[in-house]
């Protein structure tokens, strides 16, 4: 079972209010602090930044301890979408959310089970999206977004502000943020429909009560079921969760839970596995190559959050959350294995799986505002931990069968594993001190800040014996600045930021010369310089980065190598990101990336130079929403897609083309009977082109395929 951190067991602590004694402490502290300026900014860190301009972005996101920054103070690439961009486009996922921006890309076939990304040219595990700042809480498969309010995109190594991610996300992570209760009631109700004969409902509920309405309520639920858009799949999803808060003054608190359960039957979409330079070409998404696959995940979690603010200028935070997750069925591995230039493959199989997860992350902290000798300080010392425990049955393969890509074989599933023995536990713990200094009446602001990071794994065999250990720790720095030099609307910005991952062990082959050694956990640098100019109702952020990122290789002997962490992939960039309404009317939304992803270090110099795996040079999205003159509450949109050819595997013998993609879309708001009524139609590559998409992994060919052209319309009333 899971233990509790001393960062969990501190929590209760934080979140009770002012004892008397606590009260004759802070009172003292007071005193001893009266020479000092003390001051706070206009907002609490738990604020939500208000909507930018045209509403599909905010004018601020969370960076981790630091609560929510706005964009402008911030010196990191930041984008936070909005539930009304998650409404008016459809978005079933975070990976139709993060279609929007340039950086960031889907490396699983649309419509699998899990979601994975790559944020500047390296791998996003979905371990790696946040809530609140808390990794390990959020509905593993599909997230639904239902209950979410912001899908907010943090750009490089983020582990100072948040602890290092479970599965290192040095490229960048998400955060998402849930929906809360607003001042006026409401009342939503959709019904919609999905290519195939998907049919589904939600319902969004809020109400606030009390004195000052400090009590808050919002009730969240969906339900769907039917056939989808891949040939003889139907899928079936089941979603409630409720959010409470509490705005007092001084305290505020929140507390979160949902249930989520998704399944599925009559096939997966695949992944494509390569070996040989020729290519075939890439498949309708529609055919199924998996037809008897089936399988289940089902998520649940609860969340409670406090700040407490004992007097102006200092306050303590802390946040809580447990989350259980189980999965059976065909579920990770969907790979059509070992394909020939014909599209034939003659080793691939289905297996069938079962297993859980069971996560809890917990944070406290302080947070203190005040001048000193003219300088302002924000500063934050922040302590997290998450505890996972893993458990899965061994997974129960098909006989190994002949297919082809446009022609698939039928395969029957194998039985599920009955037991699920724990397999592994990992223990992340961490404290950090941060502080962002101000000068100039705020027109430059410099943040630094240390982590020291300790990681934990132990992992077990099916009789619950150990078979390895992993105990390493490491500091992790970060230093940033950001100026204002022509006042508010421009902002210059550096940084410095180191990222965390778990180090590799050796285990292969056996006969290296350190064998089992464990490295120490691999630092990623990230060097970034940039500038944002926000034009009122229209706004930019251009970025400069280059991302290194330690690998392990072989060196020496071929039969008795020597392995090293001295490998590396580097990532130069430069982004440019765009919102807003551009004229009255008229919504801008996306930009452009121009990448060049390099191996500068790999095992023997073999691919020394070489394009780095799923890095193409240039990756562009652009989004339009136009007001229909004269006819009032219609609104179309438009947007495309684009990505260059990339490469499949290490020694640049296998590489796809670049592709292409144009999705369209129409909303018409108007009101029926006194109320308020919404219609939203949408349309995904809206020429059925068939490509694709990227590369699943660093060191397998496997490419991933784009999703058919999928229409979804909506209604929407509020009651």
């Amino acid at each position: 079972m899971l233990r509790m951190t001393p960062v969990a067991l501190a929590l209760s602590v934080c979140m009770l209010p002012q004892s008397a004694g606590a009260q004759a402490t802070a009172a003292s502290s007071e005193a001893t602090l009266a020479p000092v300026k003390v001051k706070a900014g206009p907002d609490s860190p738990a604020d939500a930044p208000p909507l930018y301009a045209g509403k599909q972005v905010a004018k601020g996101a969370r960076l981790g301890a630091l609560g929510n920054q706005d964009l402008m103070d911030t010196p990191f690439n930041i984008t936070a979408y909005t539930a009304e961009l998650i409404e008016n486009q459809h978005a079933r996922s975070i990976a139709d959310v993060v279609a929007n921006d340039p950086s960031v890309r889907f490396t699983t076939s649309n419509g699998h089970m899990y979601e994975n990304f790559r944020i500047r040219g390296f791998d996003v595990n979905q371990n790696d999206v946040s809530i609140d700042g808390l990794f390990g809480l959020v509905p593993s498969g599909h997230v639904p977004l239902e209950f979410i309010e912001r899908v907010e995109v943090f750009k490089g190594p983020s582990a100072l502000f948040g602890g290092m991610a479970p599965s290192g996300a040095v490229g960048g992570t998400i955060n998402l943020s849930p929906k809360r209760a607003g001042d006026d009631p409401l009342t939503r109700v959709s019904v919609g429909f999905q290519s195939g004969s998907q049919l589904g409902t939600s319902l969004d509920a809020g109400r606030r009560f009390g004195d000052d309405k400090a009590w808050g309520l919002r009730v969240n639920a969906a339900y769907s079921d039917g056939d989808t858009a891949l040939d003889g799949q139907s899928k079936k999803r089941e979603f409630i969760s409720a959010a409470l808060d509490y705005r007092g003054k001084p305290f505020k608190a929140s507390l979160d839970t949902y249930y989520s359960k998704e399944s599925f039957k009559g096939g997966t979409p695949a992944m494509f596995w390569f070996t040989t330079p020729g290519i075939p070409q890439a498949p309708d998404p529609s055919i199924n190559q998996f037809p008897a696959a089936y399988g289940e995940l089902e998520s649940k979690a609860v969340i409670a959050r406090a700040d407490y603010e004992f007097y102006r200028g200092l306050s303590a935070f802390a946040g809580i959350g447990l989350m259980r997750h189980d999965f059976a069925g065909f579920i990770n591995g969907t790979h059509v294995r070992s394909i020939n230039a014909t599209g034939t493959s003659k080793t691939s199989f289905t297996s069938g799986q079962r297993g859980y997860n069971e996560n809890l992350a917990s944070e406290a902290g302080l947070r203190a505002n005040f001048d000193t000798a003219g300088i302002g300080h924000e500063l934050v010392l922040h302590a997290s931990g998450l505890e996972q425990e893993s458990g899965s049955g061994s997974s129960i393969s098909s006989p190994v069968f002949t297919t082809n890509i446009y022609n698939p074989s039928f395969q029957a599933m194998p039985a599920l594993p009955v037991a699920t023995p724990r397999t592994s536990e990992t223990d992340l713990s961490s404290v950090a001190l941060i502080d962002t200094l101000s000068f100039a009446d705020d027109r430059v602001r410099l943040t630094v800040g240390l982590r020291n990071q300790q990681i934990k794994t132990t992992n077990y065999n099916a009789t619950g014996k150990v078979t390895a250990q992993y105990d390493k720790s490491a500091v992790t720095p970060a230093v940033a600045i950001i100026v204002k030099p022509w006042g508010p609307a421009v902002s210059l910005y550096a940084n410095y930021v180191e990222g965390l991952s778990k180090g590799d062990t050796v285990t292969t082959p056996t006969t290296a010369t350190n064998y089992l050694h464990v490295f120490a956990p691999y630092k990623t640098e990230q060097k970034e310089a940039g500038v944002k100019w926000n034009a009122g109702s229209f706004a930019h952020t251009a970025s400069l980065f280059e991302i290194t990122r330690p690998m392990m290789i072989a060196l020496g002997s071929s039969t008795a190598p020597t392995l090293s962490d001295d490998g590396e992939k580097r990532v130069r960039g430069l982004e440019w990101n765009t919102f807003g309404e551009v004229s009255r009317g008229l919504r801008l939304l996306g930009g452009a990336t121009y990448t060049q992803g390099v191996q500068t270090k790999t095992a023997y110099g073999l691919n020394d130079g070489k394009t780095a795996v799923g890095a193409p040079r240039w990756q562009g999205n652009l989004g339009t929403e136009w007001d229909v003159p004269g006819i009032p509450g219609l609104t179309v949109s438009g947007r495309l897609i684009a990505t260059t050819n990339q490469y499949l595997d290490a020694a640049n013998t296998l590489r796809i083309p670049g592709w292409g993609q144009v999705d369209a879309g129409a909303r018409y708001a108007t009101v029926l009977e006194g109320r308020k009524l919404v219609l939203r139609l949408n349309i995904i590559n809206l020429f059925d082109r068939h490509y694709y998409a990227g590369s699943f992994s660093d060191t397998t060919p496997i490419a991933t395929l784009g999703l058919a052209r999928s229409v979804s319309a909506s209604a929407t009333m509020d009651f």
